[in-house]
């Protein structure tokens, strides 16, 4: 997969916030293909271990790592404003998923299933 650092970087007022998304991507088996969609579409990505990448643009940085059978795990930080905006992108994309969006003070707000 071609890493890439040509998309924009996390902007700093949302680094402050930490962890507020996670979710998994059912049946989807390969992180490495979903970063280079990713990046596909102006994202950033680098590898993070193994198996395991960190995706990012300016309102959104996730780690996606594979784990035991065929699912996906997400994690990091989201404008919550833009949350819509991530399910958008992973339906594009045909995918299954779960989202969930915490507040600061780590109490699940939201939660996106499709």
């Amino acid at each position: 997969m071609n890493l890439s650092n040509d998309g924009q970087r996390l902007a700093p007022q949302w680094a402050e916030i930490g962890n507020n998304i996670c979710g998994t991507l059912h049946a989807c088996r390969d992180a490495s293909a979903l970063a280079e969609r990713f990046v596909r579409v102006g994202w950033s990505s680098r590898s993070s271990s193994w198996h395991a990448y960190e995706v990012e643009t300016s309102w959104c940085q996730m780690e996606i790592e594979p784990i035991e059978g065929a699912d996906v795990l997400l994690n990091g930080i989201v404008d919550p404003s833009r949350v819509d905006e991530l399910a958008e992108l992973l339906d594009r994309w045909g995918l299954k998923y779960s989202l969930e969006l915490y507040d600061k003070d780590g109490f699940m707000v939201r939660e996106i299933p499709t």
